[in-house]
């Protein structure tokens, strides 16, 4: 089997679910980096991308409560729970900018009270003050949510938010697809169906995205399979994919931690990170989020099908409130330092992929 996928990777052959189910579970863990390498190297060279960016997420007050999520407030009054202007979201970008952000990636809980005229305000706020910065905003989940208090399509959701300034999608909210994970994990979040129809819809209106799974909780192997072939499948479809970021569980401070108490191991990551990068030929970019995989195993995934590292961040919220050790976010320095001490190339870029001078 192994001398086969070999074989098919290097003639630029796609790899079935069964051929990527045997590589996550039975090709020695080297020889599958090399490959996952070998790949984006033909792609990218040693190349690795990263983009000066802010995450900023807006409230922490959202209306699911999804059994893996850390970071969400149910109740509005709770002593933890908050809520930003677009006056707020304003000043916290302008200190991202004012440090060389090319980027804000925006996402947040599904607040009860805010109209959609609120979202549409924030990002108009941002494309008038800083014209040249990405806005990467808003998953799937939000979306719908947007929709539903407007009682409008995504679709006019979307191309609102698009007028307003919108220029991608981020990739959060996929978790798994496949319907009975899902069901147990954040059963009243959409459908796995409604997010690949989201996503779907925005890139056939011309708004690129990126794709996400949460792993290393209650799901198979298959499972994992049975998700990247949903991606692979939607962006034959509906090209726009930029990137597929695997998310790393979190077990602390949530119901689904409790139940399992642990990580994922290190191998587990580098071993997503490649097969992910030999079976979704049609996409880019592989991302090792280094917030989620640990700066350590995030170095490693640059030898291991991983092109790009993500960005410098600023306050991230969402995974530290689910026991994250990583730093709040990298500086410049520390960025290029990472990608060139495994012999790669640090290529700074914005949120549309696209090289900065």
């Amino acid at each position: 089997m192994w001398q086969s996928i070999k074989d098919k990777v290097k003639q630029k052959h796609r790899l079935t679910k069964t051929e990527a189910l045997w590589l996550y579970e039975q090709a020695p863990a080297q020889d599958l980096y090399d490959l996952a390498n070998f790949v984006k190297i033909q792609k990218h060279g040693k190349n690795i991308y990263w983009v000066n960016n802010r995450h900023i997420n807006y409230t922490n007050v959202c209306v699911l409560n999804c059994r893996f999520c850390a970071f969400s407030k149910i109740k509005k009054d709770s002593p933890t729970a908050y809520n930003w202007s677009p006056a707020e979201v304003l000043a916290k970008a302008q200190e991202s900018v004012d440090q060389g952000a090319q980027e804000l990636h925006i996402v947040g809980g599904l607040h009860p009270d805010h109209p959609l005229q609120y979202y549409i305000d924030m990002l108009s706020n941002l494309r008038a003050q800083f014209p040249t910065v990405s806005l990467k905003a808003f998953t799937a989940v939000e979306l719908i949510h947007f929709a539903q208090i407007a009682d409008i399509s995504v679709a006019e959701v979307l191309q609102r938010l698009k007028d307003a300034g919108l220029q991608a999608l981020p990739g959060g909210g996929a978790e798994i697809l496949v319907p009975e994970v899902r069901q147990e994990i954040c059963g009243e979040k959409e459908s796995g169906e409604q997010w690949l129809q989201v996503h779907r819809t925005a890139h056939e209106m011309g708004i690129p995205s990126n794709a996400t799974m949460l792993f290393g909780h209650i799901e198979s192997l298959q499972h994992r399979v049975e998700h990247l072939a949903m991606i692979r499948d939607l962006e034959d479809r509906a090209p726009g994919f930029f990137a597929f970021i695997p998310l790393v569980f979190h077990p602390e401070n949530n119901a689904l931690g409790q139940r399992l108490k642990k990580m994922t191991s290190p191998e587990d990551r580098l071993r997503t990170i490649a097969v992910s990068r030999l079976f979704l030929d049609n996409i880019p970019h592989i991302k090792a989020y280094w917030v989620q995989m640990g700066i350590d195993v995030a170095q490693q995934a640059l030898l291991a099908g991983a092109s790009d590292l993500d960005g410098t961040i600023a306050e991230e919220k969402i995974t530290s409130a689910a026991g994250a050790q990583s730093a709040q976010g990298l500086s410049v320095a520390q960025m290029n330092s990472i990608i060139k001490e495994v012999g790669c190339v640090p290529v700074e870029r914005n949120g549309l992929y696209e090289n900065i001078p």
